[in-house]
């Protein structure tokens, strides 16, 4: 009995962090964009979490709770005429960084609690100006306010939940907008960034030139930093390299394809090394079927983007401060609307056993003309909703639970 127990304790010793793992996997995969699209009245909040870049980083965290504000309240709020980056500030007070469903807010310990808001968590907020104060008043009535609420002010209350992952995500609606004087302050416009000095310092010279003798191009890259924007420049040896098919394209391919290396999403180097996917670009027009689309993949330390053309590797960080980046890499950037896609050959069909005597032939035959508009599987599974990765998820974790069940009986 002794060495029976014994051995479910080991079992369980080894198994439960894996079930656990597992299970907290199921739901980490969330969008907040489309969950918030899912209510029409929360269109401008949702709106100003994209414009300011806060949906992202609602996204990436692994714990968060938004206090979402419907059009109502946000429309004195977008009456006020805030820049961008004030706007941020406020709303980032919206987010909070630990998990309070509904249940939660109604069992609070003590009857109130202090939690950090994004505002605080980025360092932005001086003091303990980010914190939120969340009371719960009994019979249903939970407020939220800030640690510089004004006096006279009065707190946001909970209205209802939205949307619960339990213990990772939750969407729950307030009914004002969050006051802090310390985040409606007037925020310096960022210092004015120089594109093409950055890249002449870091190895992109010939590439910067190219940017510098189309103005078109110059200025559409600048137009979008503001909103986030990431680079990818080939290193002079791979525009060396590429100049004899670039000068063959006419003006109209060549400014598509300079776009082509610009993506308008800030995205740093580690969002970049733990996300695969397709992403487009500023060439990407406003057509039903994407194009102008590369593939972001990651390998360890390595971050590679396949255009089914060409693959280039990112060789260094030029710049990343958000909204801008700018990464140096390996190749010039060759997208299948303008060149003739290179994909991997088949495999060879195994060999087979035939019934009758005599020489074996060989029925294997090789293809080698490929459409450059073909599908990508890749964008398919870009467009994969979080709610089926969450049920994907699920699913792999009810497999496990039944599996220990299993292992427990037989022990």
């Amino acid at each position: 009995m002794h060495i029976m127990a014994r051995q479910k304790q080991i079992f369980l010793t080894l198994f439960f962090p894996i079930l656990l793992f597992s299970l907290s996997q199921t739901c980490r995969a969330h969008n907040i964009t489309k969950i918030l699209a899912e209510h029409p009245e929360f269109s401008q909040f949702n709106h100003y979490l994209t414009a300011t870049r806060l949906a992202s980083e609602i996204n990436r965290r692994l714990t968060i709770t938004v206090l979402a504000i419907d059009n109502s309240a946000m429309s004195a709020l977008i009456a006020r005429h805030f820049t961008l980056q004030t706007m941020r500030h406020v709303l980032s007070l919206h987010i909070l960084v630990d998990y309070y469903g509904s249940k939660k807010l109604h069992q609070l310990s003590r009857s109130s609690t202090l939690s950090s808001s994004l505002f605080q968590a980025t360092g932005s907020a001086p003091g303990t100006t980010g914190y939120v104060n969340i009371t719960d008043h009994k019979k249903g009535h939970v407020t939220f306010s800030t640690e510089d609420l004004p006096d006279g002010a009065s707190p946001a209350t909970y209205v209802k939940s939205l949307k619960e992952f339990p213990y990772n995500l939750s969407v729950i609606q307030v009914s004002s907008v969050l006051t802090s004087p310390e985040a409606e302050a007037p925020v310096p416009p960022p210092a004015p960034v120089n594109l093409t000095e950055l890249m002449y310092a870091k190895g992109c010279k010939a590439f910067a030139d190219l940017l510098l003798a189309t103005a078109d191009v110059q200025t559409t890259f600048y137009d979008n930093v503001d909103g986030g924007l990431t680079i990818f420049c080939p290193i002079d040896s791979a525009v060396k390299a590429f100049m004899p098919k670039y000068k063959n394209l006419t003006a109209a391919r060549q400014t598509a394809i300079l776009l082509y290396h610009g993506v308008p999403v800030y995205y740093s180097m580690q969002q970049l090394k733990s996300n695969n996917g397709v992403v487009s670009t500023l060439a990407t027009g406003g057509g039903v079927k994407p194009t102008y689309t590369y593939s972001v993949k990651n390998a360890v330390e390595t971050v590679t983007l396949n255009t089914k053309v060409d693959e280039a590797t990112i060789k260094a960080m030029v710049h990343d401060e958000d909204p801008l980046s700018i990464f140096s890499i390996d190749k010039f950037l060759q997208p299948k609307e303008m060149f003739k896609a290179v994909l991997a050959p088949a495999p060879a069909p195994a060999p087979h056993k035939k019934k009758k005597k005599g020489k074996a032939t060989d029925d294997s035959s090789s293809d080698d003309a490929y459409s450059p508009d073909s599908s990508s599987d890749d964008t398919d599974a870009a467009d994969k909703s979080a709610a089926g990765r969450i049920a994907e998820n699920w699913v792999s974790a009810f497999a496990a639970i039944v599996v220990a069940f299993a292992a427990l009986v037989v022990f």
